[in-house]
């Protein structure tokens, strides 16, 4: 039999008083913790799902852009070769080669 002036206690040894409180507190930081922990799952998820996106897009770019480099490296090639430009010269500007007999040579 308690005695008069103590506070009774439960089985588990936890004041009656102090029990609801106490587990409800616990109880309410738990599932604090555990939404904020499923949020930051979300978030890192979508965070995850939106850069694989762009690296994805940011790829495919990357792949147009080396197709167009390339195409723009033989465009170069084809407008600068050697034989275009003498025929260029020949046709529009009328150079010729020099005779012999009109090359003069100056020494320093």
């Amino acid at each position: 039999m308690p005695r008069e002036g103590s506070i009774q206690s439960s089985i588990s040894g936890w004041p009656l008083a102090m029990r609801p409180t106490l587990l409800l507190a616990v109880n309410v930081s738990l599932v604090v913790v555990c939404l904020t922990s499923a949020l930051a799952v979300i978030t890192a998820s979508h965070l995850t799902r939106d850069q694989y996106a762009r690296l994805q897009q940011l790829e495919r770019e990357q792949n147009q852009l080396q197709t167009e480099w390339g195409q723009l490296l033989l465009e170069e090639s084809a407008w600068s070769s050697p034989a275009r430009i003498e025929r260029l010269a020949v046709e529009r500007l009328e150079m010729r080669l020099p005779d012999v007999d009109e090359v003069e040579v100056i020494r320093p």
